[in-house]
Parts: structure tokens; sequence; C-alpha cells
């Protein structure tokens, strides 16, 4: 069976099943979520059909990770290590109203949202999640299982290192490193480099306290399964 599979229902997976209907190139065979009250369902139009290990039973199938949220924004990383597929199972979305340089790469499994921009020479890893008016300016590094939320803006030569979640609307100073598996609040300004496993807010951004355990879990775990960036 050809087409795509999104894993997950939620809110990222139905802007996700958006962006795949609006490109109108690949068949959207349905989502895939553990919550069985969804099983036989549809969200948006699109079926629900069965658990994320379904993924399995249908090997021709392309798959994209769509979960995740400021509470748990590990778990994208902990089902692509559980369900331990090969890269060339994932498909890349790209909205078509996203505007990504010839010089700039995007990783499988990763998603940008409509009126993305990647201006030139800009590297997005794997299972990334991009939402709406992101904009990455030249040399930025965006690694494994991050997430900006809406609005983000990362400075020339800016680096997001696995897992790191920067929320809506917040600003990274060129060439700033926001460390493995931190979170930058939603307005926030960073102006210097915040190191792993950290929790930072505010204008300029300051440390507020460590992360919560999924995300120091996955500080801990080198690995999500795939080639990292």
């Amino acid at each position: 069976m050809n087409g795509l599979l999104i894993v997950g229902a939620g809110g990222f997976a139905r802007e996700t099943a958006q962006a795949v209907q609006d490109a109108g190139d690949v068949k959207l065979l349905g989502h895939l979520d553990d919550n069985t009250a969804l099983h036989g369902t549809e969200v948006d139009g699109v079926p629900v059909l069965g658990g994320c290990d379904l993924v399995h039973d249908l090997p021709e199938a392309r798959v994209v990770i769509c979960v995740g949220n400021p509470r748990d924004y590990a778990a994208r990383a902990r089902l692509v290590r559980r369900l331990g597929l090969p890269a060339d199972r994932y498909a890349t979305v790209i909205h078509p109203t996203a505007a990504v340089s010839a010089t700039s790469q995007v990783g499988p499994g990763s998603v940008l949202l409509a009126h993305c921009v990647l201006t030139a020479a800009v590297r997005v890893g794997a299972h990334v999640a991009v939402m709406p008016h992101v904009v990455l300016t030249h040399d930025d590094v965006v690694e494994d299982c991050a997430t900006l939320a809406s609005g983000v803006r990362l400075g020339g030569g800016a680096r997001l290192e696995r897992g790191a979640y920067v929320g809506s609307g917040a600003l990274v100073r060129e060439g700033t490193t926001v460390g493995a598996w931190s979170l930058i609040g939603m307005g926030s300004s960073v102006l210097g480099d915040v190191p792993p496993g950290e929790v930072w807010v505010g204008s300029p951004a300051r440390r507020l306290r460590g992360a919560d355990a999924p995300a120091l879990d996955e500080l801990a775990t080198r690995t999500v399964g795939g080639p990292l960036t």
C-alpha cells in the first residue's frame, strides 16, 4: 500500500494532514494513534486506522511522526526509537507555501508548515517540527527532533541542538546555541547560549529551572533510532 501514514492524531498531526492535502501530491492513508478510543473514527475527515505499531503491517507506506507538545516534547524521539524504522520509510512534509532555498536541506520525517522560510544554507535534521511562519536564516542548524513553534525567528548561524523546543514568537540571536532538550518560553529573546536540559524564559531570556523529566531522560539517551545531525 503506497501513501502516507501520520503517527499521531492531535493538533500537530492534524496540521500536518492539512499540509499534505494542500500539497495534493501524496495520498494520505490516515492517522495512527495509541488512543484506542480514536480507532475507527475520523479526525477532520481523515480516518484513524489503529495504533502506532500498525506501520509495520503497511511496509510500503511512508511515515511521518507528529506528536509532542511543550509538556512532553520528547515524545517524538521516543516513538522514533520505539518504531525502529529505517530512514527511507520517513517522508518529509513541506507545505506548498513554505520557501526552502536550493542551498538548504531538510531531513527525513521533518514537517515544515505554512509560510516557513529557510533562506540560505540552512540544515534541518530528521523529525523536526517547524510550525507556521518560522524564519530560519543563513547557516542555521536545527538538529534532530527539535521543535520550533509558530513565529520563531533564528538569526544567522544559530544552532538548535537535538530535541530543543523553542516556543511561539521566540527570537534567537545570531550565532547562539540552544542546548539539547532545552525549552525556550514563548515570546522570549535568547541573547546568549543556553545549556542543555534547561528552561529559559523572558526578554532577555534567563534560566527558570531544569527541564522536565521526559526531556532530561532523552538528554541521557544519545540516539533516537537513526542517524543524527
